[in-house]
């Protein structure tokens, strides 16, 4: 037996698809047929894959259409009372998505990570039901295949930790209403077959838990586990260490625990305890979360150290988490650089390496054959070149970071309003966008035809501001105040910055899903950064030249661009957060220079590169902000310095929040109400705040009525000259016929609330 294990495997296909099929499947192109065929082609072919690779331990179940978190609530029959009079397909997609009549469920990351989970809603009104169809289907389909699976769960306690209960109290006082849903699953799930694995994943246990959901560990497992003697359960954590849960759940009569050591090197402190309950250890030695290739001896050393706590007996060899956070393979990869190439490793790449690990851990280089001894000899070359290549070392940006002296802007906030207001004259609720607009089919073609050298750079530049001219035009005509230029040029928010800096590379196909159908192809950082050149003036300046009203420039700011990037493993993420916060204040002191007033930096990500142990939080804090003031650092008091963020949680970060000093933060409120800009009238936050309005993660196009009643919650909780009013993100993804008449009800909400506020 290859004694190895896969948390998870990307679904979204290697050539993404699944996203075209659900796609054309929403835009009644395709069939649910047509559907399930995509589906099923590539469950067998994932599964494939893994099997030829020599992993042992394979999944089910962890595939899903939109969102495993979903696949729970709908499994536990959490569905929110808005969508129960649908069924199938419909009702699943409209939970996601919203529909004519019904708001989408909210989505936030999923921990640190860049992925998008639902968020179920619960009721302790509400009885739920078990319903396992998709689970039992996936494992029979697999075992008809020929490949018997684990069959992946969300666990009780992650699943009621993440989500949030329609009248605002304790998800976990819920528990007893979700756990038996939760063994009726198990008890089903027990008829499939002579044994069974499930792993259930409980990833919630790597952060700081209080008493309440740590006493609850103990009698969930006894639970579950004692559910049916064939069936074997694995917990499953990642992203960090789990060690008070660890303590715990060695105490239940579960078959095995799942850690990653990579992220999580506190585990270490389990050993013991779990060597002494004789539990198997799924040992997370292989990073599901970036995509340097591995160092197989550094590998084999760790494993070698865990052995000396754990009878190697007791040990599988595993990726740290799912490979859904990477990509999928490397072989389309035909343009990149071939030095750069070897130090990566995908997720195809990843099985092929768990399999090399384990038959070294376990037989050692007297086991390997002639092909894998060349796999061994390359990965050794790889990660030698990789320490000492003149690709990753500058000196010349070494230098500059040691020697900085400014570290942020002058001037404090409440005298750089003054002078802002005075010179832009802007109203009271005034109105702007995100930055993005519609990517449609003929810019993307163009610019891919640009990119791969079939369209001369004169005749991509016309037609890049022929979209932009007409981005123009609309925004004037509907009459929004503040305007963008649409991004046309930007196929990302990230990589496009990724593509024009120094010290990064980029893919051709190194897709990672981030919600749904949505996918992004995050640029990676292997070496030194800096900015040869401006990024986005000539783009901006343009934009300006065509409008008497103000022109935002759009740049990403430097947390954002880490944390959505996959980061050099060889330095301290806060010294290249603060290498890429230099490039952009450079873009900054361009931008105005060449006349543009207003630049929002954006730091969609901020949130999400939190650690999620508390004790580790101040680090990450205290470098992060110090490189956002750097990126901006440039700026001029008149210079008015915008920030947005995504789905994030502000309570605890409101001081962060303050001490990054933007004039204007937007965030996204729509999905949640005004819980989150409570605390900004709580904490007598100064600055302005442009709270979405509307959700444009959904094609619903919300009324004027609508739009009117949320500014009006707006105004019970911060006053109008303290407040915009834009959509909650950008508007990349959506489509032109529901995002001009969307901001154009949006427009005239903004003016109907005007006429009322004066009138009073």
């Amino acid at each position: 037996m290859s004694k190895n294990y896969v948390t998870g495997f990307a679904r979204i296909g290697e050539q993404r698809e699944l996203k075209k099929a659900l796609e054309s499947y929403w835009a009644n192109k395709s069939d649910v047929n047509a559907l399930e065929k995509t589906a099923n082609d590539l469950k067998i072919r994932h599964w494939e894959y893994q099997k030829n690779a020599g992993i042992e331990y394979i999944s089910s179940n962890d595939f899903s259409f939109y969102d495993n978190m979903l696949d729970m609530a709908v499994t536990l029959g959490a569905v929110p009372k808005r969508f129960q009079n649908l069924t199938g397909h419909e009702l699943y997609f409209s939970m996601a998505r919203g529909n004519k009549e019904a708001v989408a469920m909210e989505m936030t990351k999923w921990f640190n990570t860049n992925y998008h989970y639902i968020v179920p809603e619960l009721s302790p009104e509400e009885s739920y039901k078990l319903n396992a169809k998709k689970i039992i289907s996936e494992y029979k389909q697999a075992k008809e295949y020929g490949i018997k699976t684990k069959i992946n769960i969300i666990g009780p306690l992650t699943f009621l930790g993440l989500s949030k209960r329609v009248d605002g109290g304790d998800t976990y006082e819920l528990y007893a209403k979700i756990l038996p849903i939760y063994v009726e699953l198990l008890q089903e799930i027990a008829k499939l077959d002579d044994e069974i694995t499930v792993q259930i994943d409980e990833p919630i246990f790597v952060k700081d838990l209080d008493t309440k959901v740590l006493s609850l560990i103990k009698p969930t497992y006894d639970t579950l586990a004692n559910t049916a003697s064939n069936i074997k359960i694995a917990v499953v954590t990642y992203f960090e260490n789990s060690c008070e849960a660890s303590k715990i759940l060695v105490h239940t009569p579960i078959w095995a625990l799942g850690l990653d050591f990579l992220h999580g090197v506190e585990n270490f402190d389990s050993l013991e305890l779990i060597a002494t309950s004789n539990k198997t250890l799924i040992a997370g030695v292989v990073d599901g979360r970036n995509i340097w290739k591995n160092d197989i001896e550094k590998t084999v050393n760790l494993l070698n150290k865990i052995s000396l706590h754990v009878n190697t007996k007791n040990i599988l060899v595993a990726s740290s988490c799912s490979l859904l956070h990477v990509p999928f393979s490397l072989q389309y990869e035909v343009k990149m650089d071939a030095e750069i190439k070897s130090w990566l490793s995908y997720g195809r790449e990843k099985l092929d390496e768990i399999a090399l690990v384990s038959k070294l851990f376990f037989h050692g280089k007297n086991s390997l054959n002639e092909n894998e001894i060349i796999a061994l000899e390359e990965n050794i070359a790889a990660n030698s070149t990789r320490k000492s290549s003149k690709l990753i070392h500058d000196e010349e940006v070494q230098k500059r970071v040691k020697n900085i002296t400014k570290l942020e802007r002058e001037g404090k906030y409440e005298q750089r309003i003054q002078i802002q207001k005075e010179k832009l004259q802007y109203l009271p609720l005034a109105t702007t966008t995100i930055g993005s607009f519609p990517q449609t089919a003929e810019i993307r073609h163009a610019r891919r035809e640009f990119k791969n050298g079939n369209l001369d750079e004169k005749s991509y530049t016309n037609e890049m501001k022929k979209y932009i001219d007409d981005c123009v035009t609309f925004q004037e005509e509907c009459g929004l105040e503040i305007l963008v230029h649409g991004e046309p040029e930007r196929n990302d928010m990230v990589e496009y910055f990724g593509e024009q800096l120094k010290g990064y590379g980029f893919s051709q196909n190194g897709w990672v899903q981030s919600y749904g159908s949505r996918c992004v192809k995050p640029p990676f950082i292997y070496g030194d950064i800096s900015r040869p050149k401006a990024m986005t003036v000539d783009w901006i300046t343009y934009a300006q030249s065509k409008t008497e009203k103000i022109m935002k420039g759009m740049l990403t700011g430097p947390v954002t661009i880490l944390n959505w990037s996959f980061v050099r493993d060889d330095m301290p993420r806060g010294e290249v957060s603060k290498q890429i916060a230099l490039g952009i204040c450079d873009e900054v002191d361009d931008l105005q220079n060449a006349g543009i007033q207003i630049i929002q930096v954006d730091e969609a990500a901020f949130k999400e590169g939190y650690p999620l142990r508390e004790a580790k939080i101040k680090a990450y804090e205290d470098w992060a902000v110090r490189d956002f003031k750097l990126s901006v650092s440039s700026a001029k008091k008149e210079t008015q310095i915008h920030t947005h963020m995504c789905y994030s949680e502000f309570n605890d970060i409101i001081a962060t929040i303050e001490a990054m000093d933007a004039d204007v933060i937007s965030i996204e409120t729509a999905r949640s109400g005004n819980e989150l800009l409570k605390i900004f009238a709580k904490v007598g936050y100064k600055q302005e705040v442009g709270p979405g309005v509307y959700d444009i993660h959904s094609p619903r196009i919300p009324s004027v009525e609508e739009i009117v009643t949320q500014i009006k919650l707006l105004l019970e909780v911060l006053p109008k000259e303290q407040l915009w009013i834009n959509p909650d993100c950008g508007l990349k993804t959506r489509k032109w016929e529901e995002v001009k008449p969307s901001l154009t009800n949006m427009v005239q909400a903004v003016r109907i609330v005007r006429n009322e506020l004066s009138t009073k």
